[in-house]
């Protein structure tokens, strides 16, 4: 009998890529794949690009920390899409549900749970996500990336530290490929990637753009900057910009000698894996619950990079800090093959396989 799996989460990147780490290994196994997600959401424009993934939209609504006029409604999009997620999970009957957490996933292990389907979820940053939170007593393990997370889960017995979930793809990118597609050339300037990520790019776009003419001179620079924000005007040979990067990202990363990028989960402990040193630049507290402030402090520690905050963040305070990453390079290198990252990928899948069979 062919097993099923049910994916979701959604709402930003990083609540995707662990689950684009794990259909891989599914397929192989040949399982089948289903995605429930928002409708129009990140999630479901990745997955589409999915051949082997079938994918479910349905209604959701968003978990704000801020007055709305929308949190009158939004209850209502969330019962709406447990209603609707009862029906498709009654129908697709998977043996086992993972969630990587997003408000779209809260009404599908609801609805899981509702089915009597066992529920994973996978908990990336330091401390766990709103979703996460709200869903843990529906959930039968809840997997987390640092160690650090198990003190601010109540329902201890539920956690399993894991580690990073990383994509396979990265680890077989050519740094010759990546100079020939950025059509840069090797030389002694280092290559900065920048990094802005899917949500709060602007600020880090700003600032390089500021500091164009300062990088250039020390530096090659290769900028995603994100849907709708390149910046036609700027056409220096030593900077190339992108607004995403997909199938080309595992060159520029090889080819990459140093990353600018937020603090989100997934990213930093990509980088980690991939050995590159980090200027971190975390979401502030005004536009985030913190968790990127925290996963920041701990990989500074850890001697993994810099951290820059953003309201610090100039075209100044940019340069100064790459030039103190640039000048702990060998250090920063040396601490992260010490740390010998592995990618956690099969381990969990282990995990869920099990759950399947509970």
């Amino acid at each position: 009998m062919t097993k099923r799996i049910l994916l979701t989460g959604g709402g930003s990147t990083g609540h995707v890529a662990v689950n684009l780490a794990l259909i891989p290994q599914f397929v192989e196994e040949g399982w089948d794949i289903h995605y429930i997600g928002s409708h129009a959401g990140i999630e479901s424009k990745l997955m589409r690009q999915q051949q082997q993934v079938q994918y479910i939209g349905i209604a959701s609504g968003k978990l704000r920390r801020y007055w709305s006029l929308s949190n009158l409604s939004d209850p209502f999009r969330v019962l709406q899409g447990v209603a609707q997620a009862y029906r498709h999970i009654r129908r697709i009957k998977p043996h086992v549900v993972f969630s990587k957490g997003g408000f779209v996933s809260v009404p599908v292990v609801l609805a899981a749970r509702l089915n009597g389907i066992p529920v994973v979820i996978h908990e990336s940053d330091l401390t766990p996500g709103l979703a996460n939170r709200l869903v843990l007593p529906y959930v039968q393990m809840i997997c987390t990336t640092f160690e650090e997370t198990k003190p601010y889960i109540r329902s201890s017995e539920k956690v399993v530290h894991l580690g990073a979930i990383v994509r396979k793809e990265l680890f077989h990118g050519s740094k010759e490929e990546g100079y020939r597609y950025c059509q840069l050339k090797p030389s002694k300037k280092p290559v900065i990637v920048v990094m802005g990520g899917s949500l709060g790019a602007r600020a880090i776009n700003e600032a390089v753009r500021k500091a164009l003419p300062e990088l250039v001179t020390h530096y090659q620079i290769v900028h995603l900057c994100g849907a709708g924000q390149l910046d036609k005007q700027q056409n220096h040979p030593s900077y190339r910009q992108y607004e995403y990067l997909s199938e080309e990202l595992p060159h520029v990363l090889a080819m990459g000698d140093m990353v600018i990028t937020r603090a989100g989960s997934n990213s930093i402990f990509e980088m980690l894996a991939l050995g590159k040193p980090m200027l971190l630049i975390p979401l502030p507290l005004s536009s985030s619950r913190g968790d990127q402030l925290l996963n920041a402090e701990s990989f500074k520690k850890q001697g993994y990079g810099e951290v820059l905050q953003e309201e610090e963040l100039t075209a100044g305070s940019l340069v100064r800090a790459l030039e103190r990453l640039q000048a702990r390079y060998p250090s920063i290198v040396q601490e992260m093959r010490s740390a010998q990252a592995r990618d956690r990928t099969l381990e969990l899948v282990t995990l869920l396989k099990q759950a399947a069979l509970d």
